[in-house]
């Protein structure tokens, strides 16, 4: 039997056992060259990808669907194999394409063959609407417990409820270039429903815009760059950040630890015709030949804000990682204060949710140097609410729940040199 779509659910079972079977995220198994998606053409990949997305923001749900018809648990691939056909129902796909690919997945298994009589008649009991009446998946205990702390049960909920939903697609678009049509947001961003392939939309290969979550943007437009200012985008890979701050005029410099992200963010330089010097090192070890009139630093963070995009990263962190993190972050935000011109001023900004890498952070600042001052900009479309006391903007993940949500970050403008 040769399933239509089967190689794409077999790789997706693949990949669902990197991420939760192995703890390896979602970018380091579809990179490997040896890994599920090997030899996959392109569009079996992408639906491969799109697939294993999809049962990770719905694991939970598909579980409780299963849990009343299997006496003990089956093997992970089994397990997997199961969980993705359910999601496939759920997301309103054909049942019979979806039982019978993974009845055929299990079939061919090394060890599990035998259980192909099993996974047909389980899933022959899920009915047409598995998950309705069921809450979406919960963020893990590690990360949830603290949040509710911080936010309150029925945000926390409201954001599991547009994580669960994949994420439509942000582009920044410089004056009159041309893009696919979509949605202006109130802070300026294209926002697309309809993603397809991004190399082949309108206006790609011209380098009018480029992908950045319409969150990211606003650390740029905190920092608010002027025409010939020198600007150093530190932590600067992939590169969004940087192509903001040289689209507006600023002389660049960008600095990141990785040449293998720095390479695509050289690539993104090239396609949209832009400027920026580019050093890879680490920061807390490099020093600028002269000051800058202002830093950005988009500092080394859990990425907790940014699980609507990335739904492996709950199963792959534990919370174990954060301590190390908030301790680096208050290194690099030390150094990036160092490199700033007397009277310029630091943007400091994280993509997580949790407070310590973000209000702490800057509570911290402020107390260890008594001279800093928090700044607010005036930013089209920037709501009053999310602002916090102390100065900063706290972005959740349910914010524009109705169109989409946004990634969690925090960010501050800070002034005042070390």
């Amino acid at each position: 039997m040769a399933a239509e779509g089967l190689a794409a659910r077999a790789a997706a079972v693949g990949l669902l056992g990197a991420v939760l079977g192995e703890g390896r995220l979602m970018t380091q198994a579809v990179a490997d060259p040896q890994g599920p998606l090997s030899g996959l053409p392109p569009g079996d990949r992408a639906r491969a990808q799109r697939l294993t997305l999809a049962v990770l923001r719905h694991l939970e749900p598909a579980d409780k669907v299963l849990e009343p018809h299997l006496r003990k648990a089956p093997p992970r691939m089994v397990r997997d194999a199961l969980r993705l056909a359910v999601v496939e129902i759920a997301m309103g796909g054909a049942a019979h394409g979806a039982v019978n690919a993974a009845v055929e997945i299990v079939r061919r298994g090394k060890r599990t063959g035998h259980l192909a009589g099993l996974v047909n008649a389980v899933l022959r009991k899920v009915p047409e609407q598995p998950f309705e009446g069921l809450p979406p998946q919960r963020m893990p205990r590690w990360l949830r417990q603290p949040l509710v702390h911080a936010y309150g049960r029925e945000v926390v909920a409201a954001m599991e409820a547009v994580q669960a939903g994949a994420p439509p697609l942000d582009l920044t678009v410089r004056d009159r270039a041309e893009a696919p049509e979509g949605v202006v947001l109130p802070t300026g961003s294209l926002r697309l429903e309809e993603k397809g392939q991004v190399s082949a939309l309108a206006g790609y290969a011209a380098g009018g815009w480029w992908v950045q979550d319409a969150a990211a943007t606003l650390a740029v437009r905190l920092l608010d760059p002027k025409p010939g200012e020198r600007v150093l985008d530190l932590c600067a890979a992939p590169g969004g950040k940087t192509l903001q701050l040289a689209a507006a005029g600023a002389q660049v410099t960008a600095l990141d630890l990785s040449e293998a992200r720095m390479a695509r963010l050289r690539e993104n330089l090239a396609r949209c015709a832009l400027e920026a010097e580019v050093v890879v090192a680490d920061a807390l070890d490099w020093t600028p030949a002269k000051q800058f009139d202002a830093v950005l630093l988009d500092a080394p963070c859990s990425a907790t804000g940014t699980i609507r995009r990335h739904p492996d990263l709950p199963f792959v962190k534990d919370g174990s990682e954060v301590a190390g993190l908030v301790a680096l972050q208050a290194q690099l935000l030390d150094r990036a204060l160092g490199m700033v011109r007397p009277g310029g001023r630091v943007v400091f900004c994280t993509c997580s949710l949790l407070p310590e890498e973000g209000e702490g952070q800057l509570a911290s600042a402020l107390a260890r140097h008594p001279g800093l001052s928090v700044e607010r900009v005036a930013m089209p479309g920037v709501e009053e609410a999310w602002w916090t006391d102390a100065g900063g903007l706290r972005l959740r993940p349910d914010h524009w729940a109705e169109a989409g949500g946004m990634d969690g970050f925090f960010m501050a403008r800070l002034k005042g040199v070390l």
